[in-house]
């Protein structure tokens, strides 16, 4: 086994060609720094160390060591800082944020039992319906819908299918659409135009159509406000299977699947957050958020 002072006092040498500059820079006595590599020589039976007028230079065997010497301490170093790591508590501030849709449905209740686990973790909760473009490192982001190239990881936790949806009261009085091709004759609330460019809807018997819907007279920008408005009464709209049914479990009956089998393609739930070392306490939210997953979301999109 190697001592890692005399480790230590040799690389510094090798650095200055000095006992005298080493022993200043390392605090210590140059008797013992001149001790340290004489018994890392007798150690190795190799001279590493000679003396060419006023410096220290390596031998051939010193030139060798050298390399090991390096990564050695290297080595050491790196263990240590992982030692003194997983010593620490996981503590800090640190920030999430939830798509809006997501927030109150899926994390309302289990941030509790983060916090619980963690009870040093300052946690600060925000909801937002527009993508990250950037993040700093105890910063992590639940984005729902499509993503774009924006410097920062990308993970995917799964995927939320989707239909048309309308309140009983509203088809009674407008009727019950039977085909895609059917739904220009109703009100359509609208979600910040997600389907201002056409939807392309699919059905596993009847095969492709793409709806256009039609102007809508009331267009909402967070989602909690485009289910209230077609519970309401106030038309048709695409809603995700499962948010729809987290709401029906605490206002049974608001919602119907009007056109059931018909779905547009499944939007991607993702997890966002900066490149690089992660701090413990990022890292055990991340591993938080992955373990609370619901199993619905993670069907594959192709099945869904």
């Amino acid at each position: 086994m190697y001592d890692f002072d005399e480790l230590t006092a040799f690389a510094d040498v090798m650095t200055t060609g000095s006992l005298t500059r080493s022993a200043q820079k390392l605090g210590l006595a140059k008797s013992t720094l001149s001790r340290r590599i004489s018994q890392l020589e007798t150690r190795l039976n190799q001279p590493l160390l000679r003396r060419q007028a006023n410096r220290l230079i390596p031998t051939e065997a010193g030139l060798l060591f050298h390399n090991y010497c390096t990564e050695l301490l290297a080595m050491a170093a790196h263990s240590q800082e992982a030692l003194a790591e997983l010593r620490e508590e996981i503590s800090g501030e640190i920030t999430l944020e939830v798509h809006g849709a997501l927030a109150r449905s899926w994390l309302a209740s289990a941030i509790d039992a983060f916090l619980n686990r963690h009870p040093k973790v300052e946690l600060t909760l925000h909801t937002r319906e527009t993508p990250p473009t950037k993040m700093h490192s105890n910063s992590v982001h639940v984005w729902l819908g499509p993503t774009h190239e924006c410097g920062l990881n990308q993970e995917r936790l799964g995927h939320l299918s989707r239909g048309l949806y309308a309140s009983p009261r509203y088809l009674a009085a407008a009727g019950t659409p039977h085909h895609p091709n059917e739904l220009n004759q109703h009100a359509w609330i609208d979600l910040l135009g997600t389907a201002s460019d056409g939807l392309l809807l699919t059905h596993s018997e009847h095969g492709q159509y793409t709806f256009n819907p039609p102007h809508s007279r009331l267009r909402v920008d967070i989602t909690t406000l485009h289910i209230d408005a077609i519970a309401r009464s106030q038309g048709i709209g695409l809603l995700s299977h499962w948010l729809t049914a987290k709401r029906e479990q605490h206002h049974p009956g608001e919602l119907i699947n009007c056109l059931p089998g018909w779905e547009p393609v499944p939007l991607p739930i993702t997890l966002l957050y900066a490149y690089g070392h992660q701090t413990r306490r990022t890292h055990a939210l991340l591993e938080f958020l992955r373990s609370q997953v619901p199993a619905p979301w993670r069907t594959s999109p192709a099945t869904v």
